[in-house]
């Protein structure tokens, strides 16, 4: 009796997926656990896995297809692996053989050129087969230090520099060019993965549905420079990680979210819901686009538990290995735009979220300080905040707030 692949439930959030790629071949052997097909959903990638050992008999959806949860993607059946040729437009099945071992397409080349049909065995993270498809590499050449390969380890793999080509003499000056012919515009067109078309539906949901407004404020960040560069020996050794900026701006906005809780809030109808916790996202350029993972009970966190979530969800983050339990829920955002060079911005709220906090680079700008002129360390920071629920002097006194905080951060240190 054939037993049936199904899209598993990957969280309640989410409700669709599209197929990335078939590891498998139908009339192939399988064994019971062995990954099959690779799954993008709108948060992260999934590996389906056989229910049984046999032989994969058919595939319902083929590579790029989008698929419901609960849906049926092929069967797996008791029997021999089967040989499927191609002969007059279809399938021809022999047993004995697997499917896809020797196959020459019509073209006259190997089918399926690019990554080696081996590489589907290699133990690797869905993004990073992905990549590897798209970049030509085969998987079995990339080495890893972990016990599968990441999407950083295919992306170092790609740009290590190549031996240098041997000198070619150049046709323009054997040939000189025709000037009045255009140069070649050429124009590639592709798919939209998951997450960036959730990303998309989403940023316009946010701007459609919260009455958006933002306010700005800048904080001197001398004190904070000089906390870290006087403790920096001394937490990296006890904690193993460096004190960083970001750490203080969470610690700081639970504080002010305390003083000011619409804005740790968000509205369901005609109903005002009081978060009593606070769980902070922290915004991270993940390579097919922004997630925000949550630093979750953050208020009861120390400036060592924020800045090692921090470091491990960057990691995760670049391999490609964050889970759906990372990036569930979140009351209130921080976005940092300046690791990027970002001077000044707007952040977009992460409904239901009613507010974000944005931050900004850190340049030496002159400030008036007790009657002179003094270059100072400064940072533009900016609160998105929905003005449907948070009035605005609410926002601008919760944005001094977070620069009375940052600005004496012994209070924090003292607080925490």
């Amino acid at each position: 009796m054939p037993v049936n692949i199904v899209v598993p439930e990957v969280g309640e959030s989410i409700v669709d997926a599209r197929v990335a790629r078939w590891l498998k071949k139908t009339g192939e052997a399988v064994a019971a656990g062995e990954p099959l097909v690779e799954l993008e959903t709108d948060k992260v990638d999934v590996e389906v896995a056989a229910p049984k050992a046999g032989i994969l008999s058919t595939i319902a959806h083929g590579d790029g297809a989008d698929v419901k949860i609960g849906e049926v993607l092929g069967t797996i059946s008791e029997g021999e692996s089967r040989k499927v040729e191609k002969s007059g437009g279809r399938e021809v099945a022999r047993s004995g053989q697997a499917a896809g071992s020797g196959e020459v397409a019509r073209s006259g080349q190997v089918a399926g050129s690019g990554p080696a049909p081996g590489s589907a065995q290699v133990p690797a993270t869905p993004s990073a087969r992905r990549v590897a498809r798209e970049k030509a590499v085969e998987l079995s050449a990339v080495s890893s230090n972990g016990p599968r390969v990441t999407r950083a380890d295919v992306e170092r793999a790609v740009t290590k520099p190549a031996s240098a080509p041997a000198p070619a003499v150049q046709a323009s000056l054997v040939n000189p060019p025709n000037l009045s012919i255009p140069p070649n515009r050429t124009e590639t067109r592709g798919r939209m993965s998951k997450r960036r078309a959730t990303i998309a539906r989403r940023l316009v949901e946010a701007q459609q549905t919260a009455a958006m407004l933002t306010t700005f404020n800048e904080v001197d960040m001398s004190a904070v420079m000089a906390l870290r560069e006087r403790q920096k020996e001394a937490f990296k050794a006890k904690h193993g990680v460096s004190l960083g900026i970001a750490s203080f701006f969470v610690k700081a906005s639970v504080a002010a979210l305390r003083e000011f809780p619409n804005l740790n809030a968000e509205i369901q109808g005609d109903e005002i819901v009081l978060k009593q916790y606070y769980d902070i996202g922290i915004a991270v350029a993940a390579p097919e686009g922004l997630v925000v993972p949550v630093l979750r009970d953050a208020d009861r966190m120390s400036f060592a538990d924020v800045e090692l979530g921090i470091r491990g969800f960057a990691k995760k983050s670049t391999d490609g290995t964050l889970a759906l339990d990372d990036l569930r829920g979140g009351t209130f955002s921080i976005t940092n735009g300046g690791v990027f060079g970002s001077l000044m911005s707007t952040p977009i709220l992460n409904p239901p979220q009613v507010g974000i906090l944005g931050l900004h680079a850190i340049q030496e700008r002159p400030v008036a300080l007790h009657g002179q002129i003094a270059l100072r360390p400064m940072m533009y920071t900016a609160l998105t905040y929905d003005h449907r629920l948070v009035d605005g002097s609410e926002a601008v006194r919760f944005l001094v707030r977070i620069k009375q905080l940052v600005e004496d951060p012994g209070v924090l240190l003292v607080e925490s």
